[in-house]
């Protein structure tokens, strides 16, 4: 039986998503009780995001649908069927296409397709929709910051990221959406261009657009109004430490709220609540090693290396009365490293022993129609980065933190080929996620190396995987990344986690209700 496509703006409140990577900030909005939003268009530039994004979209649209339209999405997912569509809903595929675009803003042709799309739906003031995305980061970001000012000839005025929320600017300018929620790093608070911090010029542009918009903290009462002075707000209040907020990570981000002036409501913020620890999520995972680069790979050679290292280790630190802890562990993973694990793949066969996660952030990541594990293939490591992750997790074991510095990586074979090594500058360089707290920020470095995302437990000897980064995001288990695994690496680290994104949208949703019933006052 075929499956009848539906206009995207058909029901619910329409969702315009700019800069969308993989699609978290979406994804917390299409997750709202009683589904009350509807992406009509998602603009990202980069292709895989973009395949994320769409089979995303179709796993919405199908779910919608309801009865068995998602079957073809799970046989997708279980390796049982080589696409995700097929004859009864190719034109629900065909139709996530549409809602997931390509589109490079800021560009004419990008930024004519988006037009296209959001004229297509009659958005303007008069209808109550959101307009939601952050702005690409890197030029705001400290660490990019602090690159671009190695480049002889990097001028920041010349760098058209620190513009590109203008692009952003223009929607709003343009189609006056009821709400707007942006979001961005937290350096951008202090990034300067010309001598001028930008951030005063976002919240000036942002508020001053059309009739004007009230920008609100999620985190505090703090909002900025129209003609309000930047000098006399304290920035910072903007931004949200997702940790407090009841996610498994300390990323801390500006999310700035509009609300047009029209709606005489401001937003509720958000509930404080512990995130869990990364054990807590992590934990129901199944075990995988590390691969080995630049040789011969197997689970037999691997154990060999992997023991080895805790072996030589235990033996160097046995007779040091200060490393009493750290002997015991090292020595406890040298006699019990697993063997036989494997590296994990794309689609990992889930086992009977595989640990429940049903009852973990009340059963978000669970879904019991999913026979794989998903995105939870485990990157390869040269021998040496191997002897030096079975340290720092083994040590994070025995004190709780991660190693620091040359002054604590003092061990034989430790010492990496850095000639600013003992300056303190990689000082953290080896970071493990300690299991027993939150993870610290996820970010899109993990691409590039696992150095700062280590594995707990040192039997695993290995960085985090797609799948495992995933879940410290807060993405379902279902969500399936697209690309190649650094590509997904990527995707993750870019992202807002989708749980965050979505007690935003709960208290964005109130707020238009209560507009809509003619509610005064704060909404309760």
């Amino acid at each position: 039986m075929s499956i009848e496509p539906q206009s995207l703006s058909s029901k619910g409140i329409p969702i315009v998503d700019l800069f969308a990577g993989p699609g978290g900030l979406g994804e917390g909005f299409s997750s709202v009780k009683g589904d009350p939003f509807r992406i009509i268009v998602s603009a990202e530039m980069n292709s895989s995001a973009r395949a994320t994004l769409r089979l995303r979209a179709f796993y919405r649209m199908l779910k919608r649908h309801g009865g068995n339209a998602l079957d073809s999405y799970y046989r997708y997912c279980n390796g049982q069927a080589e696409a995700p569509f097929d004859d009864s809903n190719r034109e629900l595929w065909d139709e996530s296409g549409e809602e997931a675009r390509q589109i490079e803003l800021g560009t004419d042709k990008g930024n004519d397709e988006l037009d296209v799309c959001i004229n297509a739906h009659k958005l303007g003031p008069e209808s109550s929709w959101v307009l939601i995305g952050g702005p690409p980061c890197q030029a705001y970001s400290v660490v990019g910051r602090v690159r671009n000012r190695g480049k002889v000839e990097y001028k920041a005025e010349d760098d058209h990221r620190h513009f590109l929320y203008r692009e952003y600017l223009r929607i709003i300018e343009k189609y006056r959406p009821a709400v707007f929620v942006m979001e961005n790093v937290k350096g951008i608070l202090t990034a300067s261009v010309g001598g001028k911090r930008i951030f005063d010029s976002i919240l000036k542009d942002l508020s001053g657009c059309g009739n004007g918009y009230r920008i609100h903290s999620m985190s505090s009462a703090t909002s900025f109004n129209p003609g309000d002075d930047p000098r006399m707000t304290d920035v910072h209040d903007f931004v949200i430490k997702s940790e407090e907020h009841g996610i498994p990570q300390a990323r801390h981000r500006v999310i700035l709220v509009g609300v047009r002036e029209d709606i005489k409501l401001a937003p509720e913020q958000l509930e404080k609540l512990k995130g869990p620890s990364v054990q807590e999520v992590l934990g129901s995972l199944p075990r995988v090693r590390s691969g080995i680069t630049k040789e011969k790979d197997s689970d037999e050679r691997w154990g060999e290396v992997v023991a080895g290292h805790f072996s030589r280790m235990a033996r160097e630190v046995r007779d040091v009365e200060s490393h009493r802890k750290l002997h015991a562990e090292l020595q406890d993973a040298a006699s019990n490293i697993s063997r036989g694990l494997g590296t994990g793949g794309l689609r990992l066969g889930r086992q009977a022993n595989d640990g429940d996660s049903s009852s973990v952030l009340g059963g978000w990541y669970h879904d019991e129609r999913l026979s794989v594990w998903l995105n939870h293939d485990a990157r390869g490591h040269m021998a040496s980065d191997l002897q030096r992750y079975a340290f720092a997790s083994a040590w994070t074991k025995a004190y709780g933190r991660s190693p620091k510095g040359h002054g604590e990586f003092a061990l034989e074979g430790l010492r990496p080929n850095h000639e600013n090594w003992e300056s303190g500058k990689f000082s953290d360089r080896f970071r493990v996620q300690a299991g027993h707290r939150v993870s610290t920020t996820i970010t899109s470095h993990i691409s590039k190396d696992g150095h700062y995302f280590i594995h707990y437990d040192p039997r695993q000897c290995r960085s985090l995987t797609v799948r495992e980064a995933a879940r410290l995001q807060t993405f379902p288990d279902n969500y399936f990344f697209q690309g190649t695994r650094t590509e997904q690496f990527h995707q993750v680290g870019n992202a807002v986690p989708p749980l965050l994104a979505k007690k935003i949208a709960d208290l964005v949703f109130a707020l238009l209700e209560a507009h809509r019933a003619g509610t005064p006052g704060k909404v309760q």
